[in-house]
Order: structure tokens, then C-alpha cells, then sequence
């Protein structure tokens, strides 16, 4: 998550005052300063957390419960054979989590959401004591695309979008595979929830 950056610049007066320390900025204590750019950092991380979420843009027709949404399983390029069905099942689920009140269907469709499954990687992230993996590494890499079917405009396009998630292996096959598949599955959900945040905006 980036940085906030909170700058306080001196405005110009009518008086003859010294000008300001450019290292202290405002005219606020030190620890006081700290304080409130601590809190402002707390709210940012944990807000999120709490369920609190970005709000759309006035004038947003997500959550108008007459718009429909062309969104069907992404293309997969992966060696997931249901990895395109899972992202998309996950994104219809996470948009509705979000305040989406349309319909999902093809048909008379306002806006048309596609999606590439381009690449799923796995790299050993550590090894235990007997040199052999430990724990691995996915990357899930997707392309997106975002339509408004009636004006034949693009709305966000974004190739490579990724998220990584990390799991356990062990001597015991079907334990390894069930921590891949749940790694898999954490993956899908975060890129899920990336793609509805935007377009929650953007719709």
C-alpha cells in the first residue's frame, strides 16, 4: 500500500514574519506532528480491514440495479484448467460484496469485463533442513480489460496485474496439493478484490 505524504506549506502573509523552518513545516509540536500522521497511516491500513471501502465516484451506476454486466470465465493460459471460471466466479462475488446491484448476463449487456489468465508461477521460497522445499511461492499474473458496451468505450485496461500468496510442502502429496489449491484460491481472491475495488470507481 503506497505512502501518504502530508505536506504543510506556509502561506504568505501580510505581516513581516521570518520565514518558517522548512524542516519543521507547521507550526504544530513535534510529537504532535508524529501523532497525526501516525493516526492518519492507522486509518488508511486498518479501515480497509474493518470493511470499510472506497466509495464510487458520484454518479456511479454500480450499484443501479438495471445495469447489466457482461462477465464470463476469463480466457486461461495457465496450467490451471479452471483458473479463468475461479477469478471470475470470485469477481462476481466480490462486486457484489462491494454494493453491486445489476445482473450478470451477456445478453443487452452495458458494460463488458474480460479477463487473461496469463501465468501461474510457483518458486521455492525456503527449504528445511534436509535441502528440500518448504515453501513455495504463487504468482498469479492477469490481464484485465473493462468495456462500456454502449458507447464502445474502454474504461481501464491493465496487463500483468499480479498477487502472490504462499504456501507449505511436504512429503505427503495430497497435503502439499490441498495448501497449493488453497494458495490458488487466495491468490484468485486478491486479484478479485483489486479488479471490483476498481470498478467500483469507474462504473
Amino acid at each position: 500500500m503506497g505512502c501518504i505524504r502530508m505536506a504543510f506549506g506556509a502561506k504568505a502573509g501580510t505581516f513581516d514574519r521570518p520565514p518558517r523552518d522548512p524542516v519543521r513545516g507547521s507550526g504544530f509540536p513535534g510529537p504532535c506532528r508524529r501523532a497525526v500522521h501516525g493516526l492518519c497511516l492507522l486509518l488508511v491500513v486498518f479501515l480497509p480491514a474493518c470493511g470499510y471501502r472506497l466509495q464510487g465516484s458520484p454518479g456511479s451506476r454500480f450499484a443501479d440495479p438495471g445495469i447489466r454486466v457482461d462477465l464470463r470465465p476469463f480466457a486461461n493460459d495457465s496450467y490451471v484448467p479452471d483458473a479463468g471460471a475461479v477469478l471470475a466466479s470470485r469477481l462476481r462475488e466480490e462486486m457484489q460484496r462491494n454494493g453491486f446491484r445489476g445482473t450478470f448476463e451477456r445478453s443487452m449487456a452495458d458494460y463488458l469485463v474480460e479477463g487473461t489468465v496469463r501465468e501461474i508461477r510457483e518458486e521455492v521460497s525456503s527449504h528445511g533442513a534436509d535441502k528440500f522445499a518448504l515453501e513455495y511461492r504463487m504468482t498469479i499474473s492477469v490481464d484485465i480489460r473493462v468495456v462500456e458496451v454502449t458507447r464502445g468505450r474502454r474504461l481501464w485496461k491493465e496487463d500483468g496485474l499480479s498477487e502472490t500468496a504462499s504456501y507449505y510442502a511436504g512429503p505427503d502429496f495430497q497435503y502439499t496439493e490441498s495448501n497449493r489449491r488453497m494458495a490458488f484460491e487466495e491468490v484468485c481472491h486478491r486479484i478479485a478484490r483489486r479488479i471490483g475495488q476498481t470498478m467500483k470507481v469507474i462504473l
